[in-house]
């Protein structure tokens, strides 16, 4: 087997442009494509398993990451209504590491995050973080990994900083 990692996640939004502006100015992603199709694209039809689809779309990315949107204008989307609990089936969250998880929360609570509660902040605690929402009501989970070897934390940062203490 040959996975190499986790790529993206992909969203549909009923608004592409504030979607690109709450994600570049809260989390910094960087715009790095945008594409659009008309009505009448088998490929795209095939592939999504949807007839007569038609929308714009872009990807962000940060570090190695990335985070598709989609705007629909073809076949009609259903507005997600109101906030989609967690527990339903389906995906529940996207999470976002941080390196501090209270500095973060409180920054992106001021650019309209909506926290379902302050981070956990435990000082015995591997890990601090919450759940948040977007403008669109996805969820969004901040976490912070506290220790470097915790099996949670990502490997390439593990890697820089024992770098940086050699």
């Amino acid at each position: 087997m040959a996975i190499l990692g986790f790529h993206h996640v992909a969203i549909s939004t009923p608004d592409l442009d504030r979607a690109i502006a709450f994600y570049t100015t809260a989390f910094g992603f960087e715009r790095v494509f945008d594409l659009e199709w008309p009505k009448g694209v088998a490929e795209i039809d095939d592939m999504m398993a949807l007839k007569d689809t038609a929308a714009r779309a872009a990807m962000l990315r940060t570090g190695n990451s990335f985070i598709e949107f989609f705007e629909f204008t073809s076949p009609p989307p259903t507005p997600q209504l109101g906030d989609r609990p967690v527990h339903n089936h389906g995906i529940t969250h996207l999470c976002i590491a941080v390196d501090d998880a209270v500095a973060e929360c409180t920054r992106l609570a001021k650019l309209g995050l909506r926290l379902h509660c302050p981070p956990s902040p435990h000082p015995d605690s591997p890990l601090a973080g919450t759940y948040a929402r977007d403008p669109d009501g996805n969820v969004i989970e901040i976490l912070e990994v506290r220790d470097p070897a915790n099996p949670l934390a990502f490997a390439n940062r593990h890697f820089a900083k024992a770098e940086a203490a050699a």
